[in-house]
């Protein structure tokens, strides 16, 4: 796979019901676990995407066409985040903590499971 890129919305909602159920999957499966509607042409299509794109393989068996997840969910969410912090935050992360502290996203409870988790880390 050629460097990763961010995924769009929907193509990021396929990808989380393949990480969520065990391999392979086909279509069918997913448009079953969508929250929301879309016509089976269009998952055929987005799933096609993430062939092309390096996140999915996938075989054809009879009438049926089995995907199988290439990239790893941690893998795919370190990026993402990493991508986030730089672009968002200019790399801070206190920038991003005292953000989401001031916008009420972060209660102090989650303040103190943050320290003790750095404590942890740190030894």
């Amino acid at each position: 796979m050629e460097q990763m890129k961010k995924l769009p919305d929907a193509e990021f909602d396929i990808m989380k019901i393949v990480w969520a159920k065990k391999p392979p999957i086909t279509t069918s499966e997913v448009m079953k676990h969508l929250t929301k509607e879309c016509k089976i042409q269009t998952i055929v299509s987005l799933m096609q995407r993430l062939t092309e794109r390096g996140f999915l393989s996938s075989e054809k068996k009879g009438k049926e066409r089995l995907y199988f997840p290439l990239v790893r969910k941690d893998d795919y969410l370190k990026f993402e985040s990493g991508n986030f912090l730089r672009q968002i935050h200019d790399n801070s992360f206190s920038g991003l903590v005292a953000s989401l502290y001031d916008g009420g996203s972060l209660s102090d409870a989650d303040i103190d499971e943050l320290l003790q988790w750095t404590k942890e880390r740190r030894g």
